[in-house]
């Protein structure tokens, strides 16, 4: 759903000098990769493609003991991969084992193969996937369970995954969370016009108004330019793409400039999911979770405002449940405020799944 507006943010970064501008770019690659090193003797560091749902899907995994309890991070974009976020989540890594997972659509399992060989892409297919990611960490790591940790969209198969299949994780945690209404909710669309208005974008406004309230109906191009207006009418939003994202796609040790041409487009094939997500209902779909359920959401945010996550975490029933807010932060709130996050992963939800508590 973003990645015109990362696109679009890059492209502005990108209008400085070439030389002066990949030469720092080198720097800053060469701290991150040396600032990435696991060198503990009980640390794993591997990455590669893994036959996933009858396509090559690229998994990284990285932690510094491999007895720290597991996470599976569901990304979010559509098509977003975290891969990006690394650096900036490395003291994750001393308490967590992070498995990072391109989805089909998204980064490198996006530029293995190109657009023609992703398969089917529905929430369905994207399911199926997620499940058999989850059978193999378990059999790789020889954990029987491991912690989902889903945000933006990923929350949309991080919310159906903990549903249904409690026996295969220890907890979810939902950041970014996105709660669908089956279209009832309308609080972040008024609240676009209402910043529009206040603004004087006289013709911004009247593209929002005539797009309605009606999201499933929308085109994936009508998504992707409402959902500019949200980020680029809220300040804190758009200066998060840009210090946050952007930054982090820019400076990545990670990615060639080629790979980030491929991440920028696989967001965009991958938008052709985003319609769907708006038809469903969570309500309809159940609150009954029997494994606990987290809620970390950015105090601010405009594209999934965490008054409709805390009415739906309200209604869930859990053996254990926390909801918090993440102070100074929108949307990518784990990855504004990243040592926030961490200590709520510690304070809040290690010590539900292991009996203990650790200290950072």
């Amino acid at each position: 759903m973003l990645g015109a507006i990362v696109t679009t943010s890059a492209a502005v970064l990108a209008a400085a000098p070439v030389a002066a501008l990949l030469g720092y770019r080198q720097l800053q690659r060469a701290a991150n990769a040396k600032a990435l090193r696991i060198t503990t003797p009980n640390g794993i560091d591997e990455a590669g493609f893994v036959r996933i749902g009858g396509i090559d899907q690229w998994i990284s995994i990285r932690g510094e003991d491999l007895g720290n309890p597991v996470i599976l991070e569901v990304h979010g974009g559509p098509g977003a991969a975290n891969r990006i976020f690394v650096p900036r989540t490395r003291a994750w890594e001393r308490h967590f084992t992070i498995v990072r997972w391109d989805m089909r659509g998204a980064d490198r399992t996006f530029g293995h193969a190109g657009p023609q060989d992703q398969g089917g892409m529905d929430l369905a297919r994207l399911q199926c996937d997620a499940l058999e990611v989850t059978g193999y960490v378990r059999a790789r790591l020889g954990v029987e369970r491991v912690l989902l940790v889903a945000n933006s969209f990923g929350t949309v198969l991080g919310l159906r995954l903990a549903r249904s299949h409690p026996e295969l994780y220890s907890g979810y945690v939902g950041t970014d969370q996105n709660i669908n209404a089956g279209g009832r909710d309308r609080a972040a669309y008024h609240a676009l016009l209402e910043r529009l208005r206040a603004a004087g974008k006289r013709k911004e406004l009247a593209f929002a108004t005539a797009l309605g309230t009606g999201k499933s109906a929308w085109s994936s191009q009508q998504w992707t330019r409402y959902n500019r207006l949200v980020v680029t009418s809220d300040p804190l939003t758009y200066d998060t793409m840009k210090t946050v994202v952007v930054r982090s796609l820019w400076f990545s040790p990670l990615h060639t400039l080629r790979e980030l041409r491929g991440y920028l487009k696989g967001m965009t094939f991958s938008e052709r999911v985003a319609p769907a997500a708006a038809t469903i209902d969570e309500w309809a779909e159940g609150t009954a979770f029997r494994l606990p359920f987290f809620v970390f959401q950015g105090e601010h945010d405009v594209l999934t405002p965490p008054e409709p996550a805390k009415r739906f975490f309200d209604d869930v029933s859990a053996p254990v449940k926390e909801f918090a807010l993440i102070e100074d932060a929108g949307h990518f709130a784990s990855f504004r405020r990243p040592e926030r996050f961490l200590d709520l992963m510690l304070t809040k939800v290690r010590p539900v799944i292991t009996g203990q508590l650790i200290g950072r």
